[in-house]
């Protein structure tokens, strides 16, 4: 009965520290020659991302990111994309977090952040990959299991996009900020991008639905092209 008594233990405490890490985090620092930094570590279910830019510029400085798992105070991530160091793709890392009112620290870079969102309101809070496009009305599908992909990443208030190859460990852009959900209208505040820093201060409307589970994406993207693109959840 102790037995069965400790594993649920384990279980409801894996289960709490699962929910507490969900959602948006936030740390400001300073860099060596006195930049002031920004990093946003985003946890939906299964996938996250890190990212640091420049807090008043918004220029980018490097992400990171893939799946991840919580067993108690350990959290392990597998790679899939690390503008700093390539060669980690599709290695595992792991490290302690300590959890304490509503703040976040990483035990080994001694780092703390601060609470963004807790995944809410969250209207299309999860990690998507870009499954499709709308031509002429009809939906032409791309496969999404190979290693080239397209994935964006939103918790309750945040969001960022991110191109990559698992296979080459090539990464070819990343994008993010804040977002917002109104009346079919999904709105996106650039804060960083990595491929263009004149985009930071943006803001970008598009009419969204949800059929069948997936994303419908439509409007324009930060270089005026028309965009009607389709997002499905990732596995």
């Amino acid at each position: 009965m102790k037995t069965s008594l400790s594993l649920i233990c384990l279980f409801l405490s894996i289960i709490t520290h699962a929910q507490n890490i969900t959602g948006a985090w936030e740390n400001l620092s300073t860099s060596e020659n006195g930049d002031q930094l920004k990093t946003v570590l985003v946890f939906v279910d299964g996938y996250q991302v890190s990212t640091t830019f420049h807090a008043v510029t918004g220029e980018f400085v490097e992400t990171h990111g893939g799946s991840w798992t919580l067993q108690g105070d350990v959290v392990t991530e597998k790679i899939e994309f690390d503008t700093d160091n390539p060669e980690r793709v599709g290695t595992e890392i792991s490290y302690k977090v300590k959890f304490a009112d509503d703040g976040l620290e990483l035990y080994d870079s001694k780092k703390k952040f601060t609470r963004i969102d807790d995944g809410q309101p969250g209207a299309l809070e999860g990690a998507w990959l870009m499954s499709g496009r709308m031509v002429d009305g009809e939906a032409q599908t791309r496969d999404t299991s190979g290693p080239r992909k397209t994935m964006k990443i939103l918790s309750g208030t945040r969001f960022q996009w991110i191109a990559y190859n698992t296979e080459t460990k090539e990464f070819m852009g990343t994008g993010g900020g804040t977002y917002s959900t109104l009346n079919g209208d999904y709105t996106e505040n650039i804060e960083f991008f990595s491929r263009d820093n004149s985009r930071v201060g943006m803001s970008l409307k598009f009419n969204y639905e949800l059929i069948d589970g997936q994303w419908h994406h439509k409007g324009f993207s930060s270089k005026g092209d028309p965009i009607n693109e389709i997002w499905s959840l990732r596995d």
